[in-house]
């Protein structure tokens, strides 16, 4: 039987880079769009399983903005637990012996109480979209435990890369750089919020590698992160020394979220004791990739 892996979301940001690393280490790849199966209908899900008989099963399809959350939460709240719930569910009845890995978050952790976070850390979900993740991620603990599922939950902080909206921080910063750089300007002004925030960031190429590895382990809960806390400010230093425009910075207030957490890290040890994995692509080549993007994006 060919080695299937389904891959939900295929078409969104870590999607995209999952199905290309899966194929480039010969996986078939079932990624089924939105127009070919509704997540949110459970029969159309069940029906898509049982075709491809999948022996790996990754879940990435999600509402995944913090702030749109915020937004229309019922329906980030209702969507994120019903994809993972049908996805569970047409596993259980399609092809109950696959591996399952449900794509987490680090923001199911909320504002750390201590640093590095590590697995065992107690969930507090600060938005809409932390909460769903949560359910989903509790959701999936459930049917590895009540179900016999096969299922890992990853909690990646963080990612970054070519391809990233510019809702997030990598995005806009490198998508305003571009659009200067496109306009024939010799100096752009940065708008973020707050520059001390300090994350978390990991390449998205990085972290879709830990999940190929991560699918195989026992069931179990796994942390994808540097372990390095990285500033806005310092982003923006990066994406000045890929640009040859004079970078200014301002502070849009607009951009600056009232409970913003000073600083988040997590510890990916359990993952590396488990595969091995740690990033290989230094954050600055991911600004500088992140841009190129853009770079291409708007000159088509």
């Amino acid at each position: 039987m060919p080695d299937v892996a389904l891959v939900t979301g295929g078409g969104g940001f870590a999607g995209r880079h999952l199905v290309e690393h899966l194929r480039a280490r010969g996986d078939e790849v079932a990624a089924p769009s939105h127009a070919d199966v509704d997540l949110l209908d459970p029969a159309g899900v069940r029906e898509a399983v049982g075709k491809a008989q999948p022996r790996r099963v990754f879940h990435l399809a999600a509402l995944a903005s913090v702030g749109r959350s915020w937004e229309d939460p019922r329906r980030t709240l209702a969507e994120n637990q019903t994809m993972a719930l049908n996805l569970l569910e047409a596993v259980r009845e399609e092809a109950m012996d696959a591996r399952v890995l449900l794509a987490s978050s680090g923001e199911v952790y909320g504002p750390p109480a201590e640093l590095p976070v590590t697995e065992d850390a107690p969930l507090s979900p600060q938005s809409p979209y932390a909460l769903s993740k949560t359910g989903t991620d509790l959701l999936g603990a459930l049917y590895a435990d009540a179900r016999g599922l096969r299922v890992v939950r990853t909690r990646a902080f963080n990612h970054a890369g070519p391809g990233q909206s510019d809702t997030y921080v990598v995005g806009t910063l490198t998508r305003q750089v571009a659009e200067a750089e496109a306009a024939g300007r010799s100096e752009v002004t940065l708008h973020t919020g707050n520059p001390n925030s300090a994350r978390d960031f990991t390449d998205v190429r990085d972290v879709v590698a830990a999940y190929a590895l991560a699918v195989d382990l026992e069931p179990g809960v796994y942390n994808v992160a540097s372990g390095r806390a990285v500033a806005v400010s310092e982003l923006i230093e990066m994406v000045r020394g890929a640009t040859q425009l004079e970078v200014r910075h301002e502070v849009d207030q607009g951009r600056v979220r009232s409970h913003d957490v000073r600083e988040v890290r997590g510890s990916a040890t359990k993952l590396r004791d488990a595969t091995g994995w740690r990033p290989q692509i230094a954050l600055g080549q991911t600004v500088s990739d992140a841009l190129e993007y853009w770079r291409r994006v708007l000159a088509q």
